[in-house]
């Protein structure tokens, strides 16, 4: 999806961008800011992926583990018993190419509880199994 973006946010600039200075300017001008941009696009490809595939979450007895970060590593623990709900959510795009996100909300507002990216049968598997291990965990409080 982000390379679909990315890809899309690239062309729009080099049409309207280039274009723009080609018509005001010169037309090298305009051709040079089109490369630019294509050059960018080429740069930023890689990264994607990269930050694609920093993504990892494991389920453990007691808590969920969520990582990623590419040059920042971020690491979080949500224990069950302190999961309030686990939403699951889907813009247009996000349903264009078939993936889900689900939100671990706790009583912290600082908490970045998210798993990215995943198959929407996974992604509801994972609340139905989430919101099952909270509810059995904070029976006791």
């Amino acid at each position: 999806m982000r390379r679909a973006l990315l890809f899309g946010v690239c062309i729009l600039f080099a049409i309207l961008g280039g274009g723009l200075l080609g018509w005001l300017v010169v037309w090298w001008a305009g051709a040079v800011f089109v490369v630019g941009v294509a050059g960018f696009g080429a740069w930023a490809l890689p990264l994607i992926r990269r930050n694609q595939r920093s993504w990892r979450y494991a389920e453990r007895a007691d808590d969920l583990l969520i990582e990623h970060g590419v040059l920042l590593r971020r690491l979080v623990v949500v224990p069950y018993g302190r999961m309030q709900f686990v939403d699951v959510a889907a813009g247009p795009l996000e349903r264009h190419f078939g993936i889900a996100t689900v939100t671990l909300h706790t009583a912290s507002a600082s908490s970045d509880a998210r798993v990215r990216g995943l198959p929407p049968a996974e992604a509801a598997r994972l609340r139905d199994r989430l919101a099952a291990l909270g509810e059995a965990r904070s029976a006791g409080l």
